[in-house]
């Protein structure tokens, strides 16, 4: 069996190499690691998200922002500082603490501009979550950067899974400083108020909030992502 790290890796090696991808290649090279279509939940059980070695793409039309991801996939940035939870972790066991492993993390492979413009034209294609888009009534308000980041780290608990600025909260989610550039507000919103809705085997917890407290984080994911 290829263990997993080091198939990634060689897969990242290939793509870097390889002459200019279709946009048909460029999507089913993503299908190495991520999923492009819904997975049969009922029948996998936990073991499709112990198993998973990256984000699910399935829904990224309803998730992403389509110029973040042209851009990213030309020069990808470190989202998950530790790996994605479990099946790529990368960490190390020290006295202090487990912290995250650069060196054993999975390189992404680097896309050409037509290469990242084609990939990202076909998954902003994935859309089956367009009920739950169209449900969110959020218009982005203004919070204070203090009150904000209160908000987030003490009172709501997202710093123990999530970084509101780089090496700053927990690395078993995606660092958040970049949020509101890459992702959709609605869809913000719509994840943080039901994230089973979005994907059954998700590990985000379901918090108990009203709209406005829903809202309020989004706020603040919209301050640090740079927007007044």
């Amino acid at each position: 069996m290829k263990h997993p790290v080091l198939h990634g890796m060689a897969l990242a090696a290939t793509v870097l190499l390889a002459p200019a991808l279709s946009a048909q290649e460029a999507t089913q090279a993503c299908a190495a690691c991520h999923a492009l279509s819904q997975p049969d939940f009922a029948t996998l059980g936990i073991r499709e998200r112990l198993d998973r070695q990256a984000p699910p793409l399935w829904y990224a039309g309803n998730k992403y922002q389509e110029a973040w991801l042209v851009d990213w996939l030309q020069a990808p940035t470190v989202l998950h500082p530790a790996g994605y939870y479990p099946g790529n972790t990368a960490i190390i066991h020290t006295p202090e603490g487990d912290l995250p492993d650069p060196a054993q993390r999975t390189p992404h492979p680097v896309l050409s501009a037509a290469e990242a413009s084609a990939a990202a034209t076909e998954l902003m294609a994935l859309r089956p979550h367009d009920a739950l888009i169209a449900a969110v009534d959020y218009t982005p308000g203004k919070v204070a950067q203090r009150m904000g980041s209160m908000d987030f780290r003490k009172f709501k608990g997202c710093q123990a899974c999530h970084q509101d600025e780089e090496g700053e909260g927990g690395f078993s989610g995606p660092e958040l400083y970049t949020a509101w550039q890459r992702l959709q507000p609605a869809y913000i919103v719509s994840f943080i108020s039901d994230p089973r809705a979005w994907d059954h085997n998700t590990i985000m917890p379901q918090m108990e909030m009203n709209a406005a407290a829903v809202h309020k984080i989004a706020d603040y994911l919209k301050l640090i992502g740079g927007e007044e």
